[in-house]
């Protein structure tokens, strides 16, 4: 019981920030790849990739083909690019030029470093981006196959920012240089986030996009710091300073859901989390998550996510340790 007790309040305590609840729920965590330099005509045949990658070239520039299609898209110093979607691709400064499979480019690595072609007037250094199994589909459904934030833009200035720190930790090799790198990582990938949110462009109707819209946020800092209250539509309407009518048709269009809808899911995420990282019981985790009884919360989860609690914890352990075997 103390322990179930120490992991709700560890985790189903007040989040200030919904975008950071999001994140902590994807399990997302950026690790630096290693860094790219290049010179003369060169073009690399890069392959699908299971995860998240993301790019800052620090000098130079180069082109990008995705696989499929016949127009490509110009990369250029201080540009920074998200990879949401497991698509071969080529980069090169000549797409004319042999291309190259990216592992015989990787067998002359050195460090996290690998050369390639004559010269070294492009340099670019990515990551990748780890997320929980059980909930990583929500963050790439939402996302579009490729975040582009120019140099040029006015998002770019942070990102600059922290791409030139990148250089520097790796370059001069400082104390802690594997560990800080993974961290001005991750706030690489946040901030091209926030560049997709500020540019403006097209999201569909989703997670994201309602996590993104400042309206909604004071409505999100309800549900998600006590997803265990029984919240009334009126008082998530006046939290958006909004009449019922009003903020139910306007959630529903921000979110592709309505707000009560939004909030069993978003409880039925945080249960999976809790089945597979705890041994809370299943009547105690109902309980924290708002549900009267035990049947009660099994019957929306297996509504929402395909099975019973019970089997979903077991299917998890399962994997997890067959993983390990792997």
């Amino acid at each position: 019981m103390l322990e179930s007790r120490h992991f709700l309040r560890q985790n189903l305590t007040i989040m200030i920030d919904p975008f950071s609840d999001f994140l902590s729920l994807m399990g997302a965590r950026s690790v630096i790849s290693g860094g790219l330099v290049a010179g003369g005509a060169w073009a690399i045949n890069f392959p699908r990739a299971n995860t998240v990658k993301f790019w800052g070239v620090a000098r130079g520039s180069c082109w990008m083909l995705f696989e499929g299609d016949t127009a490509p898209i110009r990369i250029e110093s201080g540009d920074v690019f998200l990879l949401c979607e497991p698509r071969s691709h080529v980069l090169g400064s000549d797409l004319d030029a042999e291309r190259v499979d990216l592992d015989e480019v990787l067998e002359g690595r050195v460090g996290n470093m690998v050369h390639h072609g004559d010269g070294d007037e492009f340099f670019m250094i990515g990551g990748k981006v780890e997320l929980n199994i059980a909930s990583s589909q929500l963050l790439l459904d939402a996302l579009p196959p490729l975040i582009h934030v120019r140099g040029t833009s006015s998002q770019a200035q942070a990102l600059r920012w922290l791409l030139d720190q990148l250089v520097r930790e790796r370059q001069d090799a400082l104390p802690g240089a594997h560990v800080a790198s993974n961290e001005l990582a991750h706030l690489m990938f946040i901030q091209i986030l926030r560049a997709h949110f500020e540019a403006g462009g097209f999201q569909p109707a989703g997670w994201l996009r309602v996590l993104s819209d400042k309206r909604l946020v004071p409505v999100l800092q309800l549900m998600h710091g006590d997803p265990g209250r029984v919240w009334q539509l009126q008082e998530l309407a006046q939290a958006a300073s909004m009449s019922r009518a009003t903020f139910a048709a306007y959630f529903k269009t921000v979110a592709g859901m309505s707000p009560l809808s939004y909030l069993t899911k978003w409880r039925m995420h945080l249960a999976q989390r809790a089945l597979l990282e705890s041994r809370t019981h299943i009547n105690v985790l109902a309980r924290s998550l708002g549900y009267g009884s035990e049947s009660a919360f099994s019957n929306a989860f297996r509504r929402v996510v395909g099975r019973s609690p019970t089997d979903f914890r077991v299917q998890g352990v399962k994997e997890v340790a067959s993983g390990r075997e792997a």
